[in-house]
């Protein structure tokens, strides 16, 4: 099947466009892809943001107090390890998504999000914590996160790699897999099979639409779901 777009610009904008998580869900399920869902705790600043982008994967790991307490080697002598590096690295229409650090401090704020939309990035999923909440949605930049906490990671954590296959609560995301998110839920695309899956994605917005009609002119649920398959 021809692609509608020519690259990941266009793709990215009629995918938030077009298509939203429940669909795309249930589509990998029917491939066979049952595990591709984020953590329910990780949602939107606000339920209008939508994120469609490339991962570009980070890696956080928690600094033991006592050793920040005593300034023992902190951060390896770099504040916040890593984490600029892999900030000033980011590239067009890539997600920054995170995990890796312990629930008691922010892994994003509002002068990482000015930083990555300048950069011309998609948005930021954490699973973690944000601050600077406010700006942020000043910004409208599409951040994703467990929920907002003001304590900084500066003495807490650091970012010690990015760029590699990272695991959320079991689901793996490498490099380049595709990021959707919505006030539904984020899930991730696996880049082998994400052209399959979105052409299938758009097939059932169609066959949804006309379910919808279906079922506004009278017909019952149970005779949709025989004559579309789709519910």
């Amino acid at each position: 099947m021809k692609n509608k777009w020519d690259n990941d610009f266009e793709l990215f904008n009629l995918m938030k466009e077009k298509l939203y998580s429940a669909i795309i869900g249930d589509v990998m399920d029917q491939g066979g892809y049952f595990d591709q869902f984020l953590p329910p705790s990780i949602h939107p600043l606000d339920d209008e943001m939508i994120v469609a982008g490339r991962a570009m994967t980070v890696l956080e790991t928690d600094i033991p107090l006592e050793a920040s307490n005593a300034g023992e080697d902190r951060n390896l002598k770099v504040p916040f390890g890593l984490m600029f590096k892999a900030l000033d690295d980011l590239k067009e229409n890539e997600v920054y998504i995170c995990t890796g650090a312990s629930p008691r401090y922010a892994l994003w704020g509002e002068l990482m999000s000015t930083r990555a939309k300048k950069l011309g990035a998609a948005g930021a999923v954490l699973h973690g914590f944000t601050r600077d909440s406010k700006g942020i949605l000043s910004l409208g930049f599409p951040t994703f996160s467990i929920g907002k906490y003001a304590q900084d990671q500066g003495p807490r954590g650091m970012v010690i790699d990015f760029r590699m296959e990272i695991d959320i609560e079991g689901i793996r995301i490498g490099p380049g897999d595709i990021v959707f998110g919505d006030a539904d839920g984020v899930c991730i695309i696996p880049r082998q099979i994400e052209e399959e899956v979105i052409h299938r994605a758009f097939e059932k917005v169609d066959g949804e639409n006309e379910v919808r009609k279906a079922i506004e002119t009278g017909m019952s649920a149970g005779d949709a779901f025989e004559k579309y398959g789709i519910m």
